[in-house]
């Protein structure tokens, strides 16, 4: 069975053991996926990623990243799929807004591969709008 979607399949992953407490998932990769692992980890989001080739495509190993004052409450508050492949939202790079007033990031795929917001905005590029993070 072929996956429509798999990038919102990792946003799913990642969501859902940041609120069972897992400590990592893993998940099927992709040269996307690392790119966008690589994104969070920068970001603060992630603790680390890590990739490992097997006979197919590999798999993708996130751990993810708790804050210390509190085990339980993960450094992702929510990660919300923006773009899907039944409706593609794209942004100029004057025309991109702010996530949650600057709390969170939003990711893009533009033409010098993924970035932030914040970086979109200072290179004044556009693209399609990945996925927010908060």
């Amino acid at each position: 069975m072929s996956m429509s979607d798999p990038i919102a399949d990792m946003i799913t992953r990642i969501r859902n053991a940041g609120r069972a407490n897992k400590k990592s998932v893993k998940m099927p990769g992709s040269k996307f996926k690392i790119e966008l692992a690589k994104l969070l980890k920068e970001e603060g989001y992630i603790e680390n990623y890590k990739f490992d080739q097997d006979n197919k495509q590999g798999i993708l190993s996130v751990y993810l990243k708790y804050k210390k004052d509190d085990e339980k409450k993960h450094c992702i508050e929510d990660i919300q799929r923006v773009s899907r492949p039944g409706r593609r939202i794209y942004a100029k790079g004057k025309d991109i807004k702010p996530v949650l007033n600057g709390l969170g990031i939003a990711v893009l795929s533009t033409s010098d591969g993924l970035m932030t917001d914040k970086n979109a905005i200072l290179e004044n590029v556009g693209g399609e709008i990945v996925c927010n993070v908060w």
